[in-house]
């Protein structure tokens, strides 16, 4: 874990201590090894590709992006003009997008190796390789052969990503990337000071290992960074060598990998979720045989689709989490993975291992060299399949067992924000994009072993994430309502999901004191900008026990939000929303082994002002995408603060309860069924309490 916040630390500098190298006099220098010959190679992969390696499921993807370096500029945005905020933007940028490092460089002659552009500025991103310990792990026959791919894969997402958001803005920018570049990459990177010529090798300062570089050209003016310049032994001691980087001062992550959670094997992640207490049942009451499985018409975004919550909703609900600049670069990956969801199955193929333990750990292994962020197995409860798809047909269930990704929305773009400002929807598409991309690929290794296996996401899914998330130990339900919270990331996260006929071991459920600490603490309730979130208690709903909030208040503020896009402020201010350094760490640790520290805990986190924005962490423009063009947000921008007093709707608070029988049925498409609020109102009323439901199951047995 870490020793230091990086609370202080802007976003455009990353996570590396770039700033702390020292660079020559002029970006347009030339920097030291660049001769007119080639490049020096960079470190390279160590393990081969094995028989029964991931390797071939990332091609469709590569494929994708490369088919998407290029696109249509839109009219000029009105963004701010000066070179260094515009290079910041696009930095931040990148890093809220899992870059290691980036950097802006002017493209020389030299450098253009393919059709020449009139772009004389470069956006470098470089990504590391994912970690790899001495030894055998779970996954590894899977995963070795596939660091080097697996970077240039991010790298070229990142790459399609920032030239799309550039274009957005109203100037040209194409992404050049490996395999399909009209530049030298590892020459433009050595100009923009992301790398340098040491020995016999390219390497990238501070990585002991190789990495995938991606590169975007455009005529769009920057503040080039300059090029690296030889370290000398008190220079190196000072950037590379020293204590401050071995430590990780400022946030920066550490130069001792143990801090970084380096030690760890890959399939059991950074976060320590086996000291978590285990136990067999959620901690949450749920009668199995009295929860429905329900349509996804039922959902609340489907039915401002459909019509039922009127015209202007209906309107709303087609733009209101892809209508920035940023999003828009997002969403159009998103539609364009559904395809891979699904596919043959090879017949005849050598599955290898068909231990069930050991095939969990290696789906987990795969999800995070993938970038995933927690993954947990579980079954497949009958009720998490949908009755119906979008379009009506029925869904019958087709596997029995599933692997669960939670995604990471990012602590320090949350940090910055409001949670229901400009940037709250690009959380969520970046973390759905991501997520997209790695479950489609599990997916299609997992059909190469000759099992059946689909990916589920936010775009196409036959599943219900939430009791997923639940059943594969990765949280517990949460007074936000519909929703699980982890331990480490709070309620900061996206899921998928992939679903297979591969024999695996479910892990167990987890419990960490959350049922008693949400009733001691009211603050999501209380930011809630629609009093959507209930004050009061559980209450059973559709044969689960949960604080059940009012979906039609919360779906209606997220599609008419006129200040932001979408909302996550509920996330943005759970005292769980943390950082993760180890002063931290200790009071999560009082959180959970110490019941009586929980409402004072809860109270602390507002003291000290947890979940207030950030301005250091504020690396986005607040500007909208509508019709086809980015404009200033006429309605402006939500910039709320902590509100003390938001307590006071909880004694008028109405909560409505949307149960099963009052949903459309699955195959109303199309046709509005307008939401009868009245009737939702008092089955909140009449809800049945958990003891109650306790009660009557204990005399039914």
């Amino acid at each position: 874990m870490r020793l230091f916040s990086h609370r202080k630390r802007p976003v455009h500098l990353g996570p590396y201590p770039l700033e702390r190298l020292p660079r020559l006099d002029s970006a347009g220098a030339a920097p030291p090894g660049s001769g007119a010959g080639p490049l020096p190679p960079r470190p390279g992969e160590v393990e081969p590709a094995g028989p029964r390696s991931a390797l071939h499921a990332y091609q469709l993807y590569l494929d994708l992006f490369g088919s998407q370096r290029h696109g249509e500029v839109a009219p000029e945005a009105p963004s701010p003009a000066d070179p260094v905020e515009i290079s910041d933007n696009l930095k931040a940028g990148l890093y809220f997008l899992d870059a290691d490092m980036v950097g802006c460089g002017l493209i020389g002659d030299e450098a253009w190796t393919g059709e020449r552009r009139n772009h004389r500025y470069a956006v470098v991103t470089l990504i590391a390789f994912s970690r790899k310990l001495p030894g055998e792990f779970p996954g590894d026959g899977w995963i070795d052969g596939t660091r080097q791919v697996n970077a240039d894969l991010r790298a070229a997402e990142l790459a399609v990503i920032t030239a799309s958001y550039i274009r957005n803005l109203g100037h040209d920018a194409v992404a050049h990337m490996p395999g399909c570049t009209d530049l030298d990459l590892d020459r433009v990177a050595l100009q923009a000071g992301l790398v340098e010529v040491r020995g016999s090798e390219l390497r990238a300062p501070y990585l002991k290992g190789g990495f995938a570089l991606s590169v975007v050209s455009t005529d769009w003016e920057l503040a080039p960074d300059r090029p690296l310049a030889r370290r000398g032994p008190l220079a190196a001691l000072r950037s590379t060598g020293g204590p401050g980087w071995l430590l990780g001062r400022g946030g920066t992550r550490a130069g001792i990998g143990r801090l970084n959670g380096d030690h760890r094997p890959l399939h059991m992640g950074r976060y320590p979720m086996e000291r978590i207490k285990r136990v067999d049942e959620p901690t949450t009451l749920i009668i199995e045989d009295e929860v429905p499985r329900v349509p996804v018409r039922a959902g609340g975004f489907p039915r401002a689709a459909n019509g039922d919550m009127g015209p202007k909703f209906l309107a709303d609900v087609k733009v209101f989490a892809w209508k920035t600049p940023q999003a828009q670069a997002y969403v159009h990956q998103i539609d364009a993975m559904v395809p891979f969801q699904d596919g043959e199955v090879t017949a005849g193929a050598e599955p290898g291992s068909t231990d069930p333990g050991r095939n969990a750990d290696a789906l987990k292994a795969l999800a995070y060299h993938l970038g995933g962020d927690m993954a947990g197995v579980c079954r497949v409860p009958m009720y998490a399949w949908y009755s119906h798809r979008n379009d009506g047909s029925v869904v019958e269930p087709y596997h029995s067992n599933a692997l669960v990704i939670l995604l990471d929305q990012g602590y320090e773009t949350m940090e910055g924000a409001s949670g229901d400002d400009w940037v709250s929807g690009a959380q969520s598409m970046r973390a759905y994009m991501r997520g997209a991309q790695i479950a489609g690929i599990i997916a299609a290794h997992l059909r190469s072993l000759g099992f059946s296996a689909r990916s589920h996401t936010n775009s196409d899914s036959d599943v219900l994430h939430i009791p997923l998330v639940l059943h594969a130990g990765l949280g517990e339900l949460s007074r936000i309502g519909e929703l699980v919270l982890n331990p480490f990331v709070g309620p900061r996260f996206k899921s998928v999901v992939v679903t297979t006929d591969m024999p695996v071991t479910p892990d167990r459920h987890i419990d960490f004191g959350l049922q008693d600490f949400c009733s001691k603490c009211t603050k999501c309730a209380r930011e809630c900008p629609c009093a959507a979130i209930p004050f009061g208690d559980k209450v059973m709903f559709n044969g689960a026990e949960m604080w059940k909030p009012d979906v039609e208040r919360c779906t209606k503020y997220r599609l008419g939000n006129l200040r932001g896009s979408a909302c996550g402020r509920c996330m943005k201010t759970c005292p769980f929303n943390i950082e993760g350094v180890l002063a931290e760490r200790a009071l999560l640790w009082a959180a959970i082994k110490l019941p009586f520290t929980r409402r004072w805990l809860a109270r602390l986190d507002d003291k000290v002002g947890n979940g207030s924005i950030n301005p250091i962490k504020k690396w986005w423009w607040d500007l909208e995408w509508r019709d086809g063009r980015t404009i200033v947000p006429p309605k402006g921008t939500n910039a709320r603060d902590l509100d003390m007093d938001g307590d006071k709707v909880a004694a008028r608070q109405q909560i409505a309860l949307y149960t099963a029988d009052m949903l459309p049925a699955g195959d109303a498409v199309g046709v509005p069924v307008k939401l009868v609020r009245k009737e939702a109102l008092a089955r909140a009323e009449a809800a049945e309490t958990p003891d109650q439901a306790r009660a009557r199951v204990a005399r039914r047995a």
